[in-house]
């Protein structure tokens, strides 16, 4: 496995909300000549850190309208996670299921006894056994690697940021003495300061998750046929670009949207070529 120094990320990740919170508290304050915006975002910002810790996992489940599965409702997906877990000594984690054709995974939560693995059905339709098997060890190896709290917490720190910068364009102060070009700069910089804590956390780690989580099932050749029946399935079914689902995309298998100019400046995950390049390669080297 990994190490991705995690706990100081969130630490971090928790740092960024802060700072953005209280420069935009202080920028109201300019704007109304009072304090008083500072300390409501400093409030928000206790409030959300506590909140975004705790819940990040409902966060992420939520966004893709999610709901939890039985065994009785998908024995395979259930004996699947359940094999892999058991040889990964590690507890089983929540399952469920997504209402959408969009072929994707992801897996979210604060540890691996908080752990939750969400599919959508679009995934379960396109994927054999095998190829799942090799996805759902790719997801199991975020929450080993003690990947999910990082990307859980960048999800809800980026909900937060975006959710303020857009309450800023239409509440920013006292009409008479707002900036309203300083007001719309701080509205556009907030989701653009999401963006950038997604692409700090999620390339390099997408690549060891696949190496991982190949190494957890022996079979990275079923994940590389995976990822390239995602990615042709992503261009016919892909995910609208609203926001909520924007600020969880870097928790998924693969980019869950049409590829484009804005998309590829803002990807949160490692090129499909190069990783099933690399999953390919790592084949080679079991086989000598």
């Amino acid at each position: 496995m990994h190490k991705h120094y995690n706990g100081l990320k969130t630490a971090a990740l928790f740092g960024v909300l802060w700072a953005v919170l209280l420069g935009l508290g202080g920028l109201i304050g300019i704007n109304t000549r009072s304090s008083a915006p500072i300390w409501i975002m400093a409030v928000l910002g206790v409030v959300t850190t506590f909140y975004g810790y705790w819940n990040s996992d409902k966060i992420a489940i939520r966004s893709m309208a999610a709901y939890p599965v039985t065994e009785v409702q998908a024995p395979n997906l259930y004996q699947i996670v359940r094999e892999l877990s058991v040889r990964a000594n590690q507890p089983m984690p929540r399952i469920y299921l997504s209402p959408t054709m969009n072929p994707n995974a992801f897996a979210t939560g604060r540890n691996p006894k908080n752990a939750a693995v969400c599919c959508t059905e679009g995934i379960l339709q396109l994927l054999d056994a095998r190829e799942l098997r090799g996805v759902l060890g790719h997801e199991l190896m975020h929450v080993y690697n003690r990947d999910i709290l990082t990307s859980s917490v960048a999800a809800a720190v980026a909900g937060v940021i975006t959710s303020v910068g857009q309450m800023l364009l239409f509440f920013g102060g006292d009409r008479r003495n707002s900036n309203p070009f300083a007001m719309l700069a701080m509205a556009l910089l907030a989701p653009f300061a999401a963006s950038l804590i997604q692409l700090a956390i999620s390339r390099t780690r997408e690549f060891d998750a696949d190496e991982d989580g190949s190494q957890l099932t022996g079979d990275p050749l079923a994940l590389a046929s995976a990822l390239r029946k995602i990615e042709q399935g992503v261009r016919i079914a892909p995910l609208p670009q609203d926001q909520k689902l924007v600020n969880t995309s870097h928790l998924m298998i693969a980019s869950p949207f049409r590829g484009g100019a804005m998309t590829k400046l803002f990807a949160t995950h490692p090129p499909m070529k190069d990783r099933i390049s690399r999953l390919e390669r790592m084949a080679g080297r079991q086989l000598n």
